[in-house]
């Protein structure tokens, strides 16, 4: 999917990143194809598991909406992983305004899935510094909303994670402005019906933050695609949904020439023409969405900076 220059490691390291496995235990259909997230989000962690990567990591929306027991669901599939599990929330991971449930808190999922048990967090995986931010938000922030933002509260936190880190490669769930400036361009020349989905906000603070802590590489899901953008010197890498169109994962290869993307289906044939079908007769935005994802997929590798 992409080879960047940055960032290098003295030891060959190699992570996977899930994004987006939607889990949703008591649900069917949708373009998300819930009757078939935990069989692809398992796919994915055992496909991880055979390549031997020094470590499994998510990038948020572990779940539909945070339900009890589609949490139960995910960790029984992480009961087989036999390496560490790395994760930020994703919108639909947090308590929101319109929930019917109890969400966990957020300082629960950070126990659960978050190395050291808070946000931001800092992480050692092989020879690479891994740091994990919460652009999704809490029961106090963002309830109203799916919109994401770098924690406006732990400014400080934010830049020392990134200050103890050599060439941090950042885990956050929502995508800098310039993804979005993709969506619009595609909206504008081909589905004027197209939604922009929810947005992240000051997402210029966000590029410049990031990229002021010398990030080397951004990973985010979100929008549920293959994509790649740069803005403010940061390079970010959209990680695929494990869910629907194109159901794939990412491993990421750090050695000391290059940083290696590669793309790995977690569906069959079938099941993956079974999702574009779905999701592309969803709505003119899912139909905006598949079509993108489908751009890019015939144009691998969306970026090549070899030296």
């Amino acid at each position: 999917m992409a080879r960047l220059a940055e960032p290098t490691a003295a030891t060959e390291t190699t992570f996977a990143v899930v994004a987006d496995p939607h889990v949703g235990k008591r649900t069917e259909g949708t373009s998300k194809l819930f009757d078939r997230t935990e069989t692809h989000f398992r796919n994915a962690l055992a496909d991880a598991s055979e390549r031997g990567v020094d470590a499994v990591c998510s990038v948020g929306d572990l779940t539909k909406d945070g339900e009890p027991y589609n949490y139960d669901a995910v960790d029984r599939a992480l009961d087989a992983l036999d390496v560490p599990f790395h994760a930020v929330p994703g919108n639909h991971d947090v308590p929101k305004s319109r929930d019917e449930h109890d969400t966990m808190a957020v300082s629960e999922f950070a126990a659960r899935y978050a190395p050291g048990g808070s946000y931001p967090f800092s992480a050692s995986v092989g020879d690479v510094d891994v740091v994990g931010f919460n652009t999704a938000g809490a029961a106090d922030r963002l309830f109203e909303s799916h919109d994401g933002q770098l924690d406006p509260e732990k400014p400080d936190a934010v830049r020392e994670a990134l200050a103890g880190a050599d060439d941090p490669v950042v885990l956050a769930h929502h995508n800098l402005p310039a993804m979005y400036d993709q969506l619009r361009a595609h909206r504008d020349a081909v589905e004027p019906e197209m939604g922009i989905p929810p947005i992240t906000r000051r997402g210029d603070a966000y590029a410049e933050t990031l990229a002021e802590g010398g990030t080397s590489l951004l990973l985010t899901g979100h929008l549920h695609m293959p994509a790649t953008a740069k803005q403010a010197g940061v390079r970010e890498v959209m990680v695929p949904t494990t869910c629907s169109f194109p159901q794939a994962y990412l491993t990421v290869t750090v050695d000391a020439d290059r940083t290696t993307v590669r793309f790995h289906p977690v569906a069959d044939r079938d099941g993956t023409r079974h999702a574009f079908d779905e999701r592309s007769r969803n709505s003119a935005t899912s139909r905006g969405l598949t079509a993108m994802a489908a751009d890019r997929l015939a144009r691998f590798p969306l970026v090549d900076e070899r030296r």
